[in-house]
């Protein structure tokens, strides 16, 4: 199949440092690339690719100080109309922004969403273009428009060789991401505490998160020994990092679409300790690869019990349930049954 994989610019892909969109942007176009299938990807001019490259912008947009992707985006969708006859599935990872444009081409134009579905003003724009054909990253994005033009559920996947499983013998808890008040990094610290273990954390301040993390995160990381604040890391830090903790927090307070750092975690044999939200339930199999729990305290009893866990088999369930082929397989069935129906549709005229 000739596939338009179309990406964010304000990451590489894949992205550098932290992007969860672009990273498994990328994955599912390497794959896709393996598989035989033509695919072209419309990003950033840095972005690595063993597809053809489409470059909207020379270097990401973060890289350059740049924070309202609006105006490259706008540069992105003309581009992508420009060659959208070139394409049996244009397959869309920014959201809603081409919407107008694409309207009349429903029919090919596939939309996965990345992020949150339930903030207010959502409903409105998604209802305005009901024949859009959206796919979600788990089940839990659906509950607030259960009525949309929903194509399936396929949960992120990642290359079976870029983790291996680690030994776990760190003597410590991780925390990996972006400091926010929604993923957690103050209950984490306050776990760890009442678990009486060390807690390192990797994680990203964005420029929106700077007051947060001044104001009330780094007074508490300066009030607690146990903690060591590592900052940003790539990929290849993240092996020794995942691979050698005792297990991971993920005590989130939002209602997250997926959650990419629990599938690194599995990759790496680690099991996770996470907050019973969002998806959290789908990518999580309770006592199997970690525990899903409802407070900090009983978070803290959980530590205790991940040595019962065998991290063989939390690495075993990531290569079933979360590989990157399974992830493009489950794609490749949904643009199949587009271009059917484009075909059954056309044959009607």
């Amino acid at each position: 199949m000739k596939i338009a994989q179309v990406a964010p610019l304000v990451e590489s892909v894949p992205p550098t440092l932290y992007g969860g969109t672009e990273r498994v942007v990328s994955w599912l176009t390497e794959e896709l690339v393996r598989q035989g299938h033509e695919v072209t990807l419309f990003a950033s001019g840095d972005s690595r690719t063993t597809a053809r490259l489409e470059p909207i912008v020379p270097r990401a947009l973060r890289l350059q100080g740049i924070h309202d992707s609006t105006p490259s985006s706008i540069l992105t969708l003309d581009r992508v109309i420009a060659r959208q006859h070139e394409f049996d599935v244009l397959h869309f990872h920014i959201d809603f922004f081409q919407y107008p444009l694409f309207r009349n081409l429903s029919d090919r134009a596939l939309t996965t969403l990345h992020g949150r579905q339930d903030l207010p003003n959502l409903p409105a724009i998604y209802r305005a273009f009901p024949d859009m054909p959206l796919v979600s990253i788990s089940d839990r994005q659906r509950p607030q428009m259960p009525e949309l033009n929903w194509r399936g559920t396929v949960y992120h996947g990642m290359p079976r060789d870029l983790f291996r499983q680690g030994p776990g013998n760190g003597d410590y808890l991780a925390f990996l991401g972006r400091i926010c008040p929604d993923k957690g990094i103050l209950p984490a610290i306050e776990i760890a505490r009442l678990a009486g273990m060390p807690l390192k954390v990797a994680a990203k301040v964005d420029p929106a998160d700077r007051d947060y993390f001044d104001r009330q995160v780094k007074p508490v990381l300066d009030m607690s020994p146990h903690v060591t604040f590592i900052g940003e890391i790539d990929d290849s830090r993240k092996q020794q990092f995942l691979g050698e903790a005792k297990a991971l927090l993920f005590p989130i307070s939002w209602p997250e679409p997926f959650g990419l750092v629990m599938i690194e975690s599995m990759a790496c044999g680690t099991p996770v300790i996470a907050f019973d939200s969002g998806s959290v339930p789908e990518v999580m199999e309770e006592g199997m690869t970690g525990f899903v729990v409802d407070s900090m305290e009983e978070a803290a009893d959980a530590v205790g019990k991940v040595d019962r866990l065998c991290r063989t088999l939390i690495r075993s369930r990531f290569e079933k349930r979360f590989s990157v082929e399974a992830m493009a397989r489950a794609y490749v069935k949904i643009y199949e049954n587009l271009t059917a129906e484009e075909t059954v549709a056309m044959a009607a005229e």
